[in-house]
């Protein structure tokens, strides 16, 4: 079996009447199981559409499998699975009702759907086999006979003509008896009615030569030399080939490559993070992604309090209101320590009587007192002549501030869910950041960069949390990325903010922007001179290393931390060993850090593989030795044979 897209195939893991379902390895040597339509099923369309929407549907089933890869237009369509999460392969067959059965030999196969025969058998080209009469009828040849095929799968035979050798014409004149050759007894006589034998096919050597050439023998001490010559070159070519090999396999990325200024695939179909989804797999994107991604905090922040009217102190509604932010932030030591967007976590009393007025508005389009079209005039009118307090009106509303790493859900209160405090907040015109202590330690960090920050034109990789869900409520939230570059700056307040040319989405303010060594080189605000506000300004990390000094915090990593960086320089440069152990360290001490697990196990999958295989680099010397064998073998046979005449 050749292998489909980006994998090499390793072995069958069954097959059923539409496909087979392949053990398969990607390019980073992970075990996936890959599932194949073939056979006259990957010609049938409406199995090509079962197919496709059997593993769509599987994707996007709250209990089902998402895949990592597909071609549905291919000649053989192909689905691939991850094999950490199950045999997605097989589920898929199963979902089209087809159970797999062991691939020990090929047979021929009926497809419900059309009736044709998947491997139907094929005719045998050129003369029959020895002692196998030649048809002479329309019968069936032997090898095609029906009782071969099962009844329901019997291709009808047409009639095979018998084709007679053409017979000479000789004249009326000329026929007269003539005499023979003689004819070797060895050589039986054809029968009259055989086809004519090929004159130029005679294996007997019909004229021979009356003498023999003389021969010219070769010294007995250059055959030596000769030998000695092979033996010494087939030896220095063993040697310089098994020192040849690079125990190192694939070169790790140099941190100071730029990144591609193309966007990387989308990771929809795989449930959170998974770096190389989404980047060139061993690029520095990925090595970014890899060290940033885990130090990424989905923070929800909830605001609940009373609307007033401004001069009486009145309550507008009898009910208290609650709003809830949602936005992104990153750890910047091992005791919990995150920053992130100021506004999300303390907005200030004109923005927060602003979110409680438009919350009390769809209660009350709900409640059909106000229609959608007047909620934006509604807000407007009760803007200057409300407060948003506490339960009395001389106290503030109160807030809550949670945490959440690697998938995250909305209005979720308890764990995984990590209650956070406020530390300190900068104004929106002096950088819009804020410190939250999570109530949570043993939390992987990830490293500043410098203070200058990237210039014009730079390119970059945004990290931030985002959804594709609709609902707002238990919405479902990934941590995505993106390649952007630099297209300038400009001043928000009194920081001087660069603005990027994309963004991830609503929620990623408080994401950061990092570098091919994954340190942090701006913090994602809001854009307040692009249309909508979208999140493509970068704070610079200035303002962040001010605001940490302010409330006494230092960005710091961990041994974990730095055991973390090592161990991912071990997977990318290849020794799968090392990385196994770092990585194992690392994620029992930093239980958050679910990167760690992935890579450990990769490393590990790698390394078994690796133990399956022989050794390509000592085959080749073993080839070399065999040869060298066989020459010195040789050699010495013919000098026997040389002395014994």
């Amino acid at each position: 079996m050749q292998p489909v897209g980006p994998y090499r195939f390793t072995e069958a893991l069954g097959v059923c009447q539409v496909g087979t379902a392949w053990w398969a390895i990607d390019g980073q040597d992970r075990l996936v199981t890959v599932a194949v339509l073939d056979g006259a099923a990957a010609t049938d369309q409406p199995w090509r559409e079962a197919f496709t929407n059997a593993a769509n549907a599987m994707a996007h089933s709250p209990d089902g499998q998402r895949y990592v890869n597909a071609d549905f237009a291919a000649a053989k369509p192909w689905v691939a699975y991850p094999s950490e999460e199950g045999m997605g392969a097989q589920r898929l067959f199963r979902t089209l009702g087809m159970e797999l059965h062991p691939a020990e030999a090929e047979a021929d196969v009926l497809i419900p759907a059309t009736g044709t025969v998947a491997n139907p058998p094929q005719p045998v080209s050129g003369a029959p086999v020895s002692g196998t009469p030649t048809p002479t009828s329309g019968a069936p040849l032997p090898w095609a006979m029906h009782a071969a095929v099962p009844a329901h799968q019997q291709v009808p035979q047409q009639p095979v003509p018998h084709r007679q050798a053409p017979q000479p014409v000789v004249p009326q004149q000329q026929q007269q008896p003539v005499e023979a050759a003689p004819i070797s007894p060895a050589r039986p006589v054809p029968p009259a009615d055989a086809p004519l034998a090929d004159p130029f096919a005679d294996p007997v050597r019909r004229i021979q030569p009356v003498s023999q050439p003389a021969r010219r023998r070769v010294p007995t001490v250059a055959l030596v030399a000769v030998l000695v010559v092979l033996v010494v070159a087939v030896g220095t070519g063993a040697l310089l080939w098994a020192n040849s090999g690079d125990e190192d396999s694939p070169s790790g990325p140099d941190p100071a490559t730029s990144f591609a200024t193309a966007a990387p695939a989308a990771s929809a179909a795989v449930p959170g993070l998974r770096p190389w989804t989404q980047a060139a797999p061993y690029s520095a994107e990925e090595r970014a992604l890899a060290i940033a991604a885990p130090s990424l905090v989905f923070v929800e922040a909830s605001f609940t309090g009373m609307l007033r009217d401004a001069k009486s102190n009145a309550p507008i509604s009898p009910t208290l209101v609650t709003f809830k932010r949602r936005c992104s932030g990153f750890v910047v030591n091992a005791d919990g320590m995150v920053v992130t967007n100021g506004q999300c976590v303390r907005p200030t009393d004109d923005s927060a009587r602003e979110r409680a007025l438009y919350t009390l508005g769809r209660i009350l389009v709900d409640q059909k007192r106000l229609t959608a079209a007047g909620l934006d005039g509604y807000v407007r009118t009760k803007l200057a002549t409300t407060r948003f307090t506490g339960t009395d009106p001389a106290s503030p509303f109160t807030s809550q501030v949670s945490g959440q790493f690697n998938v995250a859900r909305g209005d979720l209160a308890a764990s995984p869910a990590v209650p956070g405090q406020v530390v300190r907040v900068l104004e929106p015109d002096a950088g819009n950041l804020a410190v939250v202590k999570l109530s949570q330690a043993k939390l992987p960090a990830v490293e500043l960069g410098p203070a200058e920050g990237p210039g014009p034109g730079s390119v970059l990789l945004l990290l931030g949390y985002q959804t594709t869900d609709t609902a707002f409520r238990g919405a479902r939230f990934t941590v995505e990325s993106k390649v952007v570059q630099v297209t300038g700056t400009g001043d928000q307040g009194s920081v001087a903010v660069q603005r990027v040319n994309d963004d991830i989405g609503i929620y990623s303010h408080g994401g950061i922007a990092v570098d091919t060594a994954g340190r942090v080189v701006g913090v994602v605000d809001s854009d307040r001179a692009a249309d909508g506000g979208a999140n493509r300004a970068l704070v610079p990390v200035s303002a962040a290393t001010s605001l940490l000094g302010e409330a006494g915090v230092s960005n710091s990593l961990s041994d974990a931390d730095r055991l973390y960086r090592t161990g991912l320089d071990a997977w990318f440069t290849g020794r799968s060993g090392t990385a196994v152990s770092h990585l194992a360290a690392v994620a029992e001490a930093e239980p958050t850090n679910l990167l760690a697990q992935a890579y450990r196990q990769s490393a590990a999958d790698r390394e078994k593989l690796a133990a399956d295989e022989p050794n390509p680099s000592a085959l080749p010397a073993v080839i070399f030795a065999a040869l060298g064998g066989a020459l010195v073998v040789g050699l010495l046979a013919l000098l026997l044979r040389r002395r014994q005449r």
